[in-house]
């Protein structure tokens, strides 16, 4: 689990095709990483499988590549790179699991200020779990949507973020990762598990009808 709070930026050293997955080589610090740890790599839940000297490597799985943009990584690339949620941590932004659900892409990109305000297009499916002053992770960055229309959306992004993550790169056209908030995926299989609940009840509990004896 993650925070979307990015500890900062990490350059690609190189990707490893094979059969069909990729092996992900990425140069940062790695003073407080493990080989087994759990690391988000814009917002993607790797797990490190090889370790040296300011270098990681992680396998890159064939559905992975298909729903994110890790398959587009080119050498020299720079990515977000944020160590897992521990006991005790503050959770400065919001639960972001790391299981990025699909792939959005930048419409436009407009200074504010100091601040910048990208507005992005989500793929159909998603729109629904995007809401007015809810969470959501764009490329492992924990942010406040501003404004939806239909499955388009926008966020603002502070000099901070800006100096510290990827987004400043983003442009019309840009590609990113998405991951919704989990809190609206887990209300929606609620509500689905009362409905299947309800309609599995059938006339003998409706109410004023006696059920039989067991």
């Amino acid at each position: 689990m993650f925070t979307g709070i990015v500890q900062g930026t990490a350059s690609v050293l190189d990707m490893m095709r094979g059969h069909k997955d990729v092996r992900l080589r990425i140069q940062c610090a790695t003073k407080d990483i493990v080989r087994g740890d759990s690391v988000a790599i814009s917002g993607v839940c790797l797990t490190v499988t090889e370790l040296a000297d300011n270098a990681l490597g992680m396998d890159v799985s064939t559905e992975t590549l298909a729903h994110t943009t890790l398959g587009r990584l080119q050498p020299g690339d720079p990515v977000n790179i944020e160590t897992a949620l521990k006991m005790g941590d503050p959770l400065g932004g919001h639960l972001v699991s790391g299981h990025v659900d699909d792939v959005g892409e930048v419409l436009e990109r407009t200074p504010v200020g100091a601040s910048v305000r990208l507005r992005f297009v989500a793929p159909a499916s998603l729109a629904r779990y995007i809401a007015v002053k809810g969470s959501i992770a764009i490329d492992g960055v924990s942010l406040t949507v501003n404004e939806v229309h239909g499955a388009e959306f926008s966020v603002n992004i502070i000099p901070h973020t800006l100096d510290v993550t990827t987004l400043n790169a983003c442009k019309q056209g840009t590609h990113v990762n998405l991951e919704v908030d989990l809190i609206a995926r887990y209300l929606e299989r609620l509500q689905l598990g009362e409905a299947a609940a309800q309609a599995d009840t059938g006339p003998a509990d409706a109410p004023g009808i006696d059920r039989p004896a067991r």
